[in-house]
């Protein structure tokens, strides 16, 4: 593997890692030919790019290929502020690529390009000298235990890792049925949770998460997590805002900022951004809450994965007016 020349400064606010793409987006169907504007996009970058924008130390320490499409990636995370000291180059794979078209309205569908990249590859030792290095929280996602076997037990190590040394481990679940169904990936899941600190899902997620409790009420799911060795189960509920509890029995409940949709995707990790900068923060939960609801706002309202989400000192545009003019 070849190593990204950058050179790091003492111990970052956040660690993760995963597999981030070149992301082709159609403001209509490929069917018709609709023009398409290049980016990046991947769950994990989505997030550090989101901390570095609010003033925080964020690294991506993914792997991508000696392409194109992989120094985009590389460059545009550089100048977001986000540090690829530890991120790596593997010549003999390509980078993920994904397309994603509005069909119609604010109806949006992706397709994806990830089998054999580069990110797939990764390993534990890939990581190990990003681990070594420190840093105050760690990020994981259930996409990246999905890539594969290596990128699995690479997710399995950091978390213990982390753990270990006392840091904050926070897992996403994120989970993603065209990558395995959701049986496979609660058994995948199941031994990190003893390892985790907070654990971040959707309300359909629950049931992954938790596995044998498919059937349960959200009340039971959260329990079972708990009582799993997480500490703070943070539940987001989409247009109805999101909820949290955590084994001193603290709970929050917060409603969603109205803004008008105009695109859904990234929308979860720029929460995930915004609960972890809160927690970097010091804030108490529910203004962890509120903070990652006002990012997952600026998501909605914007389109893209992560080029609408907001710089700290513009946190509290949302309260503007609609229509506003500031000036």
């Amino acid at each position: 593997m070849s190593a990204v020349p950058q050179t790091a400064s003492g111990p970052v606010d956040v660690l993760t890692f995963g597999e981030t793409m070149l992301a082709a987006q159609l403001p209509g169907p490929l069917s018709v030919g609709a023009p398409a504007r290049t980016t990046i996009a991947g769950a994990e970058s989505n997030v550090a790019i989101g901390l570095a924008r609010l003033g925080h130390r964020a690294a991506w320490a993914g792997l991508v290929g000696d392409d194109e499409p992989g120094r985009l990636i590389l460059r545009t995370l550089r100048g977001e502020g986000v540090d690829t000291t530890h991120a790596g180059i593997r010549p003999e794979a390509h980078t993920g690529g994904m397309l994603r078209e509005r069909r119609v309205a604010d109806l949006v569908r992706v397709h994806y390009w990830r089998r054999h990249s580069a990110a797939s590859l990764l390993t534990s030792a890939d990581l190990a000298p990003a681990l070594a290095a420190g840093a105050r929280a760690l990020h994981l996602t259930g996409i990246t235990c999905a890539l594969g076997p290596g990128p699995l037990e690479a997710v399995r190590e950091a978390a213990a890792h982390a753990h270990a040394h006392g840091r904050t481990v926070v897992l996403d679940v994120n989970h993603r049925g065209h990558l395995w169904p959701a049986a496979e990936a609660g058994r995948a899941l199941l031994p990190l949770l003893p390892h985790v600190t907070v654990l971040i899902a959707s309300d359909d997620e629950l049931p992954v998460a938790t596995h044998a409790l498919a059937d349960r009420p959200e009340e039971e799911a959260v329990d079972a997590l708990l009582e799993a060795g997480v500490r703070e189960v943070v539940v987001k509920r989409g247009g109805e805002g999101a909820a949290f509890r955590d084994r001193d029995g603290s709970r929050y409940a917060l409603p969603a900022l109205r803004v008008p949709v105009r695109d859904t995707v990234g929308a979860g990790d720029a929460f995930c951004a915004g609960y972890l900068s809160g927690l970097l923060d010091g804030l108490p939960p529910d203004e962890r809450l509120a903070r990652a609801n006002t990012l997952g706002a600026f998501a909605v309202a914007s389109d893209g994965d992560w080029e609408g989400l907001p710089r700290r000192d513009e946190l509290s545009l949302l309260a503007a007016a609609p229509g506003t003019a500031i000036r």
